[in-house]
């Protein structure tokens, strides 16, 4: 199983695709006897045939739908390796009739030469949906739409300072479209969680800000709010009030209508000052909310980590052995006890600072791959953005079962500890 470097955060930090160069210094006017030089001026952005709409009425405009075979029917069997080398494999398997329905939005993924991403599904959109939503279907019901995303090609320009016609209003448009669509077609007045990674969970914010906010019917109907690897603002201490009016922070199991948001660094590597992630910087006041699925109320708590087999993919370094002497087979590895997380406030920055309890003694790695690696430098300000969704996974999809008997109301005992 592979994955992508996915690049949302920057959609959220640039103002405008069109502020691609930096402002000029003004410069004393030359002599009059000078011919003045010309402006420089900036290369146009390159033209690309428009890409027609998604048809959500069409099963062909949905990445996954309940009742068919798609990315989210990929193999999901762990490899569980307990800290004394004993391996097991646990093998998957999906609820046959959900309860509850989970609506999925994908990071920022499609390696489409066009800004915004065509409506055929590619290797890219398919690893990540087995990554991140997958698992969700041993609890419900998930629908993840096609959209005409930001594409990493306009992502990598906008980060060199190249013009680029990326539509950024476009993608959201469609995610919207596809929600509506749901709703109308598919809902029938169930719960849903809304799950989204980086450019897929900023669009999700937006959604949960500027229209289920706004509509009872579609309040009534939020569970929750998984909003990974986006920056939500809100204000120091509070649960409320910043990106979102109503829509409180989750701070409970059985608490439901809420979000859950977090940004990952190592405990050891906290975010550098030139990082996006962490730190809202267009909305004076307010700062980064931090909600860990593994410790809700607060403090530091072992994760139910699970990670792809093979590493974090193409931006990262390669993943080692998992332990000596164990031959993973299986797509996932579960790895009990070895990493914990904890939100943190560090530096001005309020993020989930994720901790390998490494053990030299026992035959397990003492480390794990995640930070994005370009020509072998690891790129601290991104802290551990590949991996946000694998450190919490099953904390995630349990989490969002008990949200859901909540909602439903009759909530579910306390886990054990």
């Amino acid at each position: 199983m592979k994955s992508l470097l996915t690049f949302g955060a920057v959609l959220a930090a640039a103002p405008s695709f069109a502020q691609t160069t930096p402002p000029v210094t003004p410069q004393a006017a030359p002599p009059a006897t000078a011919p003045a030089a010309p402006a420089p001026v900036a290369p146009p952005a390159p033209q690309f045939a428009p890409i027609p709409a998604p048809d959500y009425n069409s099963d062909a405009g949905w990445l996954c739908r309940p009742g068919r075979q798609d990315a989210c029917k990929a193999d999901q069997n762990v490899t569980v390796i307990a800290a004394n080398g004993k391996a097991k494999i646990v093998k998957f398997k999906a609820d046959p009739a959900p309860l509850y329905d989970c609506f999925y939005v994908y990071p920022t993924v499609s390696l489409d030469p066009t800004p915004n991403s065509d409506l055929n599904i590619g290797d890219e959109e398919r690893n990540v949906a087995a990554a991140q939503a997958a698992r969700f279907t041993s609890k419900c019901r998930v629908f993840a739409p096609l959209y005409r995303q930001v594409t990493l090609t306009a992502l990598r320009d906008v980060m060199a300072g190249k013009p680029t016609a990326a539509d950024r209003k476009l993608a959201y448009l469609d995610v919207e479209a596809a929600w509506y669509n749901y709703l109308k077609r598919d809902n029938a007045g169930r719960g849903v969680v809304l799950v989204g990674h980086s450019q897929g969970a900023g669009i999700l914010k937006q959604l949960v800000a500027g229209l289920i906010e706004k509509d009872a019917d579609m309040k009534r109907k939020l569970i929750a709010a998984y909003l990974i690897g986006t920056n939500v603002a809100v204000p120091p201490g509070g649960d409320v009030g910043g990106d979102f009016k109503s829509t409180r922070l989750c701070r409970s199991m059985n608490q439901y209508g809420c979000v859950v948001t977090y940004v990952s660094f190592r405990a050891d590597s906290p975010p550098p000052e030139n990082s996006r992630f962490g730190r809202i910087a267009d909305q004076p006041g307010m700062v980064a909310a931090c909600t860990n699925p593994a410790a809700l109320g607060g403090g530091k708590a072992v994760t139910d980590a699970i990670f792809s087999a093979k590493g974090a993919g193409l931006a990262s370094a390669p993943m080692g052995d998992w332990a000596a002497g164990v031959a993973v087979t299986t797509p996932f590895v579960s790895v009990p006890g070895l990493i914990s997380a904890e939100c943190v406030s560090n530096g001005g920055f309020n993020y989930l600072a994720v901790t390998v309890n490494a053990d030299p003694g026992d035959p397990r790695t003492d480390t794990i791959v995640g930070d994005v690696v370009v020509n072998g430098t690891v790129l601290k300000d991104w802290g551990l953005h590949l991996i946000d969704m694998p450190v919490e996974m099953g904390n995630l999809v349990s989490l969002s079962e008990y949200q859901a008997a909540a909602w439903r109301g009759i909530p579910l005992p306390a886990p054990k500890r």
